[in-house]
């Protein structure tokens, strides 16, 4: 995985939420959580792994909604946060925060209803082994994301501190057929860079996420679109 110990050090799990997911940025964490939801309704009583669950945004979320979530994630510092985030929330489900490799995971074939993985295939130094690792725990569902070749990400991507691996749509539909994965739905969003949301006040973030919204709409944009939200299925 790229950037590890980047990844695992205490002052960026500290910094983490903050810094993507404050001022423009909170219009990335509703989409991304809305995405994650729309795509595994109704959540109540399920299984579900989430794979690099960092700060636990999706996991505590999932857990509030009624789902059995385990969140895994090779950080300690990031599974710290996590667990801070649940304390004192009234969760339906349960929730529990493992420390674990995304490509040896430590659970028996069939573990879990769905598997999830939201900001990790960008990291990922062999998606395809990955995916297989997280189809063997599945026994249903798979939802990720990825961003995208030809979208605006790939002007600064040089500039990230671990860099991105960018994916096109036929790429991933490779990736799809060779780990025996269905595609039941996939979303494009954001035309304007994550980056520019986060660097600007929502009161300025709004508008503009608004017209991203409607010019993205077209099945022209999408294909420029930053990121796709991928819901897949077992065959």
């Amino acid at each position: 995985m790229k950037g590890q110990e980047w990844y695992q050090a205490d002052e960026v799990a500290e910094e983490y939420d903050d810094k993507r997911f404050s001022k423009g940025g909170q219009l990335i964490d509703r989409r991304e959580k809305a995405a994650v939801l729309e795509a595994i309704m109704p959540v109540e009583d399920r299984s579900i792994l989430e794979i690099a669950c960092g700060t636990g945004r999706f996991t505590v979320m999932l857990a509030a909604q009624g789902a059995d979530v385990v969140g895994l994630d090779i950080s300690t510092a990031m599974l710290q946060q996590g667990r801070r985030k649940a304390q004192g929330r009234e969760l339906a489900g349960t929730l529990e925060f493992l420390r674990g490799d995304a490509g040896r995971l430590p659970f028996p074939d069939d573990h879990f209803d769905t598997v999830i993985a939201m900001r990790f295939f960008h990291l990922a130094d062999d998606p395809e082994a990955f995916l297989r690792e997280m189809r063997r725990v599945s026994r249903d569902q798979i939802v990720f994301d990825t961003f995208n070749r030809f979208s605006a990400r790939s002007m600064y991507n040089w500039a990230l501190p671990m860099g991105s691996r960018l994916y096109s749509k036929s790429e991933v539909s490779e990736l799809l057929a060779k780990t025996d994965l269905t595609l039941v739905e996939v979303e494009d969003d954001f035309l304007a860079p994550y980056g520019l949301y986060r660097s600007i006040p929502n009161a300025l973030a709004s508008p503009i996420r608004a017209l991203d919204t409607t010019v993205g709409g077209s099945p022209v944009t999408d294909h420029f679109a930053s990121v796709s939200y991928w819901n897949t299925r077992l065959r």
